[in-house]
């Protein structure tokens, strides 16, 4: 046998095992998709639920988000709901890329620089047994020094206390801009004061740590040791998303309704 036909060979079994290996990998992919969108779907409620303080260990996460989120989907300019749509199925990040679906989003207003925002936003209301309102939970996101990051943040019925801030995807650096995930520094978030007695935005997340004894400091939140990018990008989603090209009108909206059960 020739070097030239055993050369031959073994390249005609490489690219048979290519082709193989190839299409049991997209066999696996295709047949793997609804399982794995499926675990994304539950890892949002889980996170949902987190930033409500609704999780405990061994809970059903889909019988305690059936039982307690109401969802619903908000008209960002007008701040209502938004009817005809389905909200089980809504992909708000979907929608965000999608031209007849979302706005672009003036630079000098654009705090959180995401460019672009769907026109219609998903809320999670917890309720409670009678329908009463007990909290609500705003998606966010923003950019921080690598990534756009994505949370949720809890507020009281009351409209200006936070329950709990969490991030549940993003790509900052471990050690520094990663703390967004650190238990500790999370529930420094916890009965912060959003607006001052007037209603004005006054949450802030400051470069360095809160000073207790100043009157502010019921407003104020700890910065992210040597992560000044990513300390003033949460600080930017945070007030983007709370402000007028965010969910202020839908807050509004629920103040002035009196926080009934809609």
């Amino acid at each position: 046998m020739s070097s030239r036909e055993t050369v031959g060979k073994t390249f005609l079994v490489a690219g048979v095992l290519c082709v193989v290996c190839s299409i049991l990998v997209s066999v696996a992919a295709v047949g793997l998709r609804p399982i794995q969108q499926k675990n994304k779907a539950l890892d949002k409620k889980r996170n949902i639920l987190a930033a409500a303080g609704l999780m405990s260990e061994g809970a059903d996460i889909e019988a305690v988000f059936a039982e307690k989120i109401r969802v619903r989907a908000v008209d960002l300019t007008s701040g209502q709901y938004a009817e005809g749509l389905e909200v089980a199925t809504y992909d708000q990040r979907k929608a965000a890329k999608d031209p007849e679906q979302n706005r672009e989003i003036p630079g000098a207003k654009d705090w959180a620089r995401i460019k672009r925002q769907a026109k219609i936003a998903s809320v999670y209301e917890v309720v409670d047994g009678s329908g009463a309102l007990q909290q609500v939970i705003l998606p966010m996101h923003g950019k921080g020094l690598w990534s756009t990051m994505y949370g949720f943040m809890a507020i009281d019925a009351d409209m200006k206390t936070v329950v709990g801030l969490g991030f549940y995807e993003h790509a900052e650096t471990p050690g520094l801009g990663g703390e967004v995930d650190n238990p500790k520094w999370k529930a420094t978030w916890k009965g912060k004061k959003l607006y001052d007695d007037s209603w004005k935005l006054a949450v802030k997340v400051l470069k360095g740590q809160v000073d207790k004894s100043s009157p502010k400091a019921v407003h104020q939140v700890d910065g992210l040791s040597g992560a000044t990018l990513t300390t003033n990008g949460v600080d930017a989603l945070v007030r983007f998303w709370l402000g007028t090209e965010g969910f202020e009108k839908y807050l509004v909206n629920i103040r002035q309704r009196g926080n009934t059960n809609g």
